[in-house]
């Protein structure tokens, strides 16, 4: 299976080594090819690095960027990912305030994402997980919002085989509950740290 990580910061980093270490190979792809190079060599031999040109090839696509960013590579290139698994892993929070998500009333990232993309296999995870947490070993919940059942399972499938618990929640229209929850859960670790550096995470 072919997998293409779209970004290079930290989630890219914790799904990245999540995935290597459960035996998969990676692209890394971003716009500053260096970056994406030196998050590859970090990640060791089963990741490569790439300029962020097209994602030929590539099975399973994770948007590991920003709510605008992943929208944005949504519709750059929709003719492209027709038929692909496309992983939106973003929260689309008023970093200002943290008091709400800036998703038109309605709708989610996940669900405007699946709109640019129409031809896409949209599925909503890793959202709900903070990167230092996946960065570091042991198990985790991953919870799954998508329309398309085979695309679920394929993730569900990445997520098992990386020491990650899958729990489906239904179809894509749960994106926005799952995008909401994450908004109080970063309420939530900033009231008990104040940081993020060692962030708790929930589990069912």
């Amino acid at each position: 299976m072919e997998i293409l990580i779209v970004g290079s910061g930290n989630m890219a980093r914790g799904i990245g080594l999540r995935l290597v270490h459960g035996g998969r190979r990676v692209r890394i792809a971003d716009r500053d090819p260096d970056k994406a190079a030196d998050l590859a060599a970090e990640l060791g031999e089963n990741a490569g690095g790439e300029p962020l040109d097209s994602p030929e090839g590539a099975d399973v696509v994770v948007l590991a960027t920003p709510y605008e960013g992943s929208k944005e590579m949504a519709r750059r290139w929709a003719d492209d990912l027709a038929g692909t698994t496309v992983v939106d892993i973003c929260n689309p929070v008023d970093f200002d305030t943290f008091d709400r998500l800036v998703t038109p009333a309605g709708t989610s990232a996940a669900e405007e994402i699946a709109g640019a993309a129409s031809g896409a296999k949209v599925v909503k995870a890793f959202n709900t997980t903070f990167a230092s947490r996946l960065a570091a070993p042991g198990p985790l919940d991953v919870f799954i919002a998508g329309d398309d059942e085979d695309a679920k399972r394929q993730i569900a499938d990445l997520c098992s085989s990386a020491e990650l618990r899958p729990i489906d929640v239904g179809g894509l229209q749960h994106a926005g509950a799952l995008e909401a929850f994450q908004l109080l859960h970063m309420r939530v670790q900033d009231q008990i740290q104040g940081n993020w550096s060692t962030a708790i995470t929930f589990a069912l």
